[in-house]
């Protein structure tokens, strides 16, 4: 009998384990992964792929650091799971026995039904398979197809396009991530793809993959009837819970992923999940079933640990955040920014005359408290939005402090001055005056003198 049984070891599953064993150096743990020997930083990928690192740099721990803190790992693929009698059988027919286990297996990419979608070249971006299957594609790759307008999709194209492999791009949507971009940081977006030689198609979808003599993909066709050649198609219109296998587990309860509530347990009482795989039964106020990003991830492991051996504790994820790249241009997001300003919402945006800078604040149209915020071409400080956003901040308070939030290296451009005038501008009853006086690093003394006298 094994008390704990973790499956996956992806960042929530680690986290978790990591977690546990912080509040209880003794309970035995078990990891199982068919995946990979030891967890790696997903996020790398790509980085692999252009040479920037080699796998073993994208591993935290150090291979001893398991046996060190007695995680035990065991490399295989699960089967099927018999809840009645808390047992696993894995791919090889051995049975494991559990008192509590966690489910921890993550995404798969989306595949619509698409012909040939399942043909050797054909392939998403999620698992390090993936990585092994495009290092070999790209070997005598002519041209590649990507389908889906999302960060996987960019990631993917700029892998190829470093290794010479044209990039053909088709982009269901009018305006590229249109579901979560408003349309002057989308039109942004899709002008930087082409200036990287990317030929972006918006509003084309992919029909059918066809395969070549050699069993592998050799072309495909539109919905608009073009055929393009290429030897490489990637799937990357998203991401859904890998829950397929589980489908014969009627005990279980589970929509688009495995249910849970606020304490990461599902419906059985010993059965609980985390990550990409995860769907709120009751999602938070602003928050959605599913939050599939790294940091959730970490954050579900470490609050999961926290209920199965400490004190339990509901989840609260604080402000929704996210951060990315798009080539060149660096992305983040705090808060709610909705393509569309929401109900009772005003939207301030600023972008520079030259480069991609833009900043955007969703507020309150009647008390200006801000909502949200997306930034490009500009680092922002997480801990300044936090407080921003956790404390109501109205918008003068935080056009005043702009300058607080940039953390740009030393000789980089400032635009907080421009961005101050074009508010001015805008909302000439609500001017301010940059304070210009915030040093670098000293931030933190911004945030003690805004805390709320007690």
């Amino acid at each position: 009998m094994h008390p704990i049984i973790i499956i996956g070891n992806g960042i929530a599953g680690v986290t978790a384990a990591r977690e546990i064993r912080k509040l209880d150096s003794e309970v035995p743990i078990l990891m199982i992964s068919g995946e990979t020997d030891h967890h790696f930083s997903r996020t790398a990928l790509m980085y692999i792929f252009m040479g920037h690192m080699k796998y073993e740099n994208t591993k935290p721990y150090e291979d001893f650091f398991w046996s060190k803190n007695r995680i035990d790992l065991l490399r295989g693929w699960v089967k099927t799971i018999d809840h009645k009698s808390n047992q696993i059988v894995m791919a090889n027919g051995e049975k494991l026995d559990y008192k509590e286990l966690v489910l921890a297996v993550g995404s798969t990419p989306n595949k619509f039904g698409w012909p040939g979608q399942d043909l050797p070249g054909a392939q998403g971006l999620y698992s390090k398979q993936d990585l092994d299957n495009l290092e070999e594609s790209a070997k005598t790759a002519k041209r590649a197809v990507i389908t889906g307008g999302g960060l996987i999709g960019i990631e993917m194209a700029e892998m190829l396009l470093t290794r010479g492999i044209p990039v053909t791009f088709l982009v269901r949507e009018k305006l590229f991530w249109g579901s979560v971009l408003p349309k002057e940081e989308a039109v942004m977006i899709e002008k930087h793809v082409r200036e990287h030689h990317c030929d972006l198609r918006m509003g084309e979808e992919l029909d059918s993959i066809h395969e070549g003599e050699n069993g592998r993909v050799a072309y495909v066709t539109t919905k608009k009837g073009e055929r393009i050649d290429c030897e490489i198609v990637g799937l990357t219109a998203g991401v859904r819970p890998n829950t397929l296998w589980l489908s014969g587990n009627e005990e279980l309860e589970m929509d688009r992923g495995i249910m849970i509530d606020h304490y990461f347990q599902t419906n059985l009482p010993n059965v609980w999940s985390v990550g990409d795989c995860a769907q709120f039964t009751d999602p938070l106020p602003g928050r959605r079933p599913l939050e599939q990003v790294w940091y959730t991830g970490k954050m579900h492991g470490a609050h999961l640990a926290q209920n199965l051996v400490g004190e339990r504790k509901a989840y609260d994820p604080g402000i929704w955040w996210n951060s990315a790249k798009f080539f060149d241009i660096e992305y983040q997001t705090y808060g709610i920014v909705m393509p569309q300003p929401m109900e009772g919402e005003e939207t301030f945006f600023w972008q520079a005359a030259e480069g991609y800078h833009t900043i955007r604040i969703n507020f309150d149209a009647d008390t200006l408290i801000v909502k949200g915020v997306n930034v490009f071409g500009m680092r922002h400080r997480h801990q300044v939005w936090e407080h921003w956003l956790a404390t109501k901040a109205e918008m003068p308070e935080v056009m005043a402090n702009l300058v607080a939030a940039n953390f740009d290296p030393e000789f980089f451009k400032r635009h907080e001055q421009s961005i101050v005038e074009s508010w001015n501008r805008e909302y000439p009853e609500h001017q301010v005056t940059l304070n210009t006086t915030i040093k670098k690093g000293l931030f933190s003394k911004l945030l003690r003198s805004l805390q709320p006298s007690s």
